[in-house]
Formats: structure tokens, C-alpha cells, sequence
């Protein structure tokens, strides 16, 4: 198995900057014990105070992927996307072999 470490950009419209931290309170416990999960954390853009950053840590491509495929992925996801001023960027990233 080769773990994966997830990073996903996401750029909020200034009002729903709010919104998207409790929608993240209240996912990042749930997904954080979902099976191959091992570490789910939000951080902020230091100079773009409306654009964030998730940073998640999966035992295997396959986890994340499980994960993605889930209902608790869908139900987040869904609230979320409609806060969105642009497109996320999403990044799967592996070390060196």
C-alpha cells in the first residue's frame, strides 16, 4: 500500500467563509474515523483569507477513493461546492518510491 497525502484548494465567497468552517467542524470528526482516514485538517491562505486548503491523509488510493465514493463524501461535498467563488483544485499526492 502506498499512502496518500490529499490537498484540495478551495476559494469561498467572502460570505460564506462561515458557513464552510461549521460544515467543516462538524465533517472533520466523521471523516478523520472513516476507514483508511488517517487525518483530516482545514487550513487557511495566509494572504487570501477566503481561500482554504484540506489536507487529508489516507492509508492507500484506494481508501481515499472509497472515501470519495461514500455517502459522508457526497452529503459534505454538497454543501460545500455551493459556497465555491471558483472551481477547487484538488491534489493526490504519493512519496517517492
Amino acid at each position: 500500500m502506498i499512502p496518500v497525502l490529499r490537498i484540495v484548494r478551495l476559494s469561498f465567497v467572502p460570505e460564506n467563509i462561515a458557513a464552510f468552517e461549521q460544515i467543516f467542524r462538524d465533517a472533520q470528526p466523521l471523516i478523520a474515523s472513516f476507514d483508511g482516514c488517517m487525518g483530516v485538517e482545514v487550513k487557511r491562505d495566509f494572504e487570501q483569507h477566503n481561500v482554504y486548503y484540506t489536507v487529508s491523509r489516507w492509508r492507500s488510493h484506494a481508501d481515499l477513493q472509497n472515501y470519495r465514493q461514500s455517502e459522508l463524501f457526497r452529503t459534505t461535498w454538497a454543501k460545500t461546492k455551493v459556497l465555491f467563488d471558483e472551481k477547487p483544485k484538488a491534489f493526490s499526492l504519493c512519496d517517492l518510491v
